[in-house]
């Protein structure tokens, strides 16, 4: 399958983890209108290909997770309550096709993570971050409103009393302040990072992906998370584990004390 990477969202792929690089060093990897109509596209591509087993998030080396929308689009595109709500549309599009992927989604978060980009992290199953990492959503700084669709993703992330705080007083939190709240699942040493980044996913990628799916899918349904899938729809998910050949492979491989092979069928 041909997948439709471009110069500011790169694409890594190697043993089944498929990492999406935030590629936009002049503008400290905010996000553009064509970064924001290209990523849905390309994560439904991942999700789609056989060889992706977990998708990764992150800005390319050397630079920031998202600091944000392009804030100098906004005289443009975003100059009347009309674009406001197109621009706002494809944000969106972007957040629930991260939602929506049926595979496990991380966020790896170095630097700043700031309004569009929390709202990037927070579509995501996990967010690790480092401990330079700065979070914020500087809506009110700004004059900018969020609709519910979009507000939905932080209020899920860390409640809505911290979503009071954080868009009421548009201040930076540390990568601490932002893991005890809930936002974070962990954050690392930054010497270490990487290569916690790379272990994590190498493990998630050599487990079921049936049984991923399915419990990816019922994490959501119980947490009414956005995008959330019906429960019939997670019975089906749970149920054609018990079906697959990769169950027979997980049983046979515990006997046999033995690493199993999963492909996904």
């Amino acid at each position: 399958m041909e997948i439709s990477s471009t110069s500011k969202l790169r694409l890594d792929l190697n043993s089944g983890v498929a990492r999406v690089l935030i590629n936009n060093a002049s503008k400290c990897n905010a996000f553009d209108f064509e970064m924001w109509q290209a990523l849905p596209i390309l994560i439904q591509q991942l999700d789609a290909a056989q060889e992706v087993r977990v998708i990764l998030i992150s800005g390319a080396a050397g630079l920031p997770f998202c600091s944000g929308a392009d804030i100098s689009e906004f005289s443009s595109v975003r100059a009347t309550s009309t674009g406001g709500r197109a621009y706002e549309a494809i944000n969106v599009a972007a957040f629930n096709a991260i939602s929506k992927a049926s595979k496990p989604t991380i966020a790896v978060i170095s630097g700043f993570c700031m309004g569009g980009g929390m709202g990037l992290a927070a579509a995501c199953d996990l967010r690790i971050s480092d401990e330079s990492a700065v979070f914020s959503i500087p809506a009110a700084k700004l004059g900018v409103g969020y609709p519910p669709e979009a507000m939905r993703y932080v209020v899920a992330a860390v409640g809505p009393q911290k979503a009071f705080e954080l868009f009421y007083t548009a201040r930076r939190l540390s990568a601490q302040e932002a893991l005890s709240i809930g936002f974070l699942a962990q954050v690392y040493p930054k010497a270490q990072f990487e290569a916690v980044v790379l272990e994590t996913a190498k493990q998630i990628a050599q487990n079921a992906p049936l049984t991923l799916r399915a419990a990816k899918a019922a994490i959501r349904m119980v947490a009414a998370l956005p995008q959330a899938p019906t429960l019939a729809e997670c019975e089906v998910l749970a149920e054609s584990c018990f079906d697959s050949a990769d169950y027979a492979e997980g049983r046979t491989a515990f006997l046999e004390k033995r690493s199993a092979n999963f492909t996904g069928l």
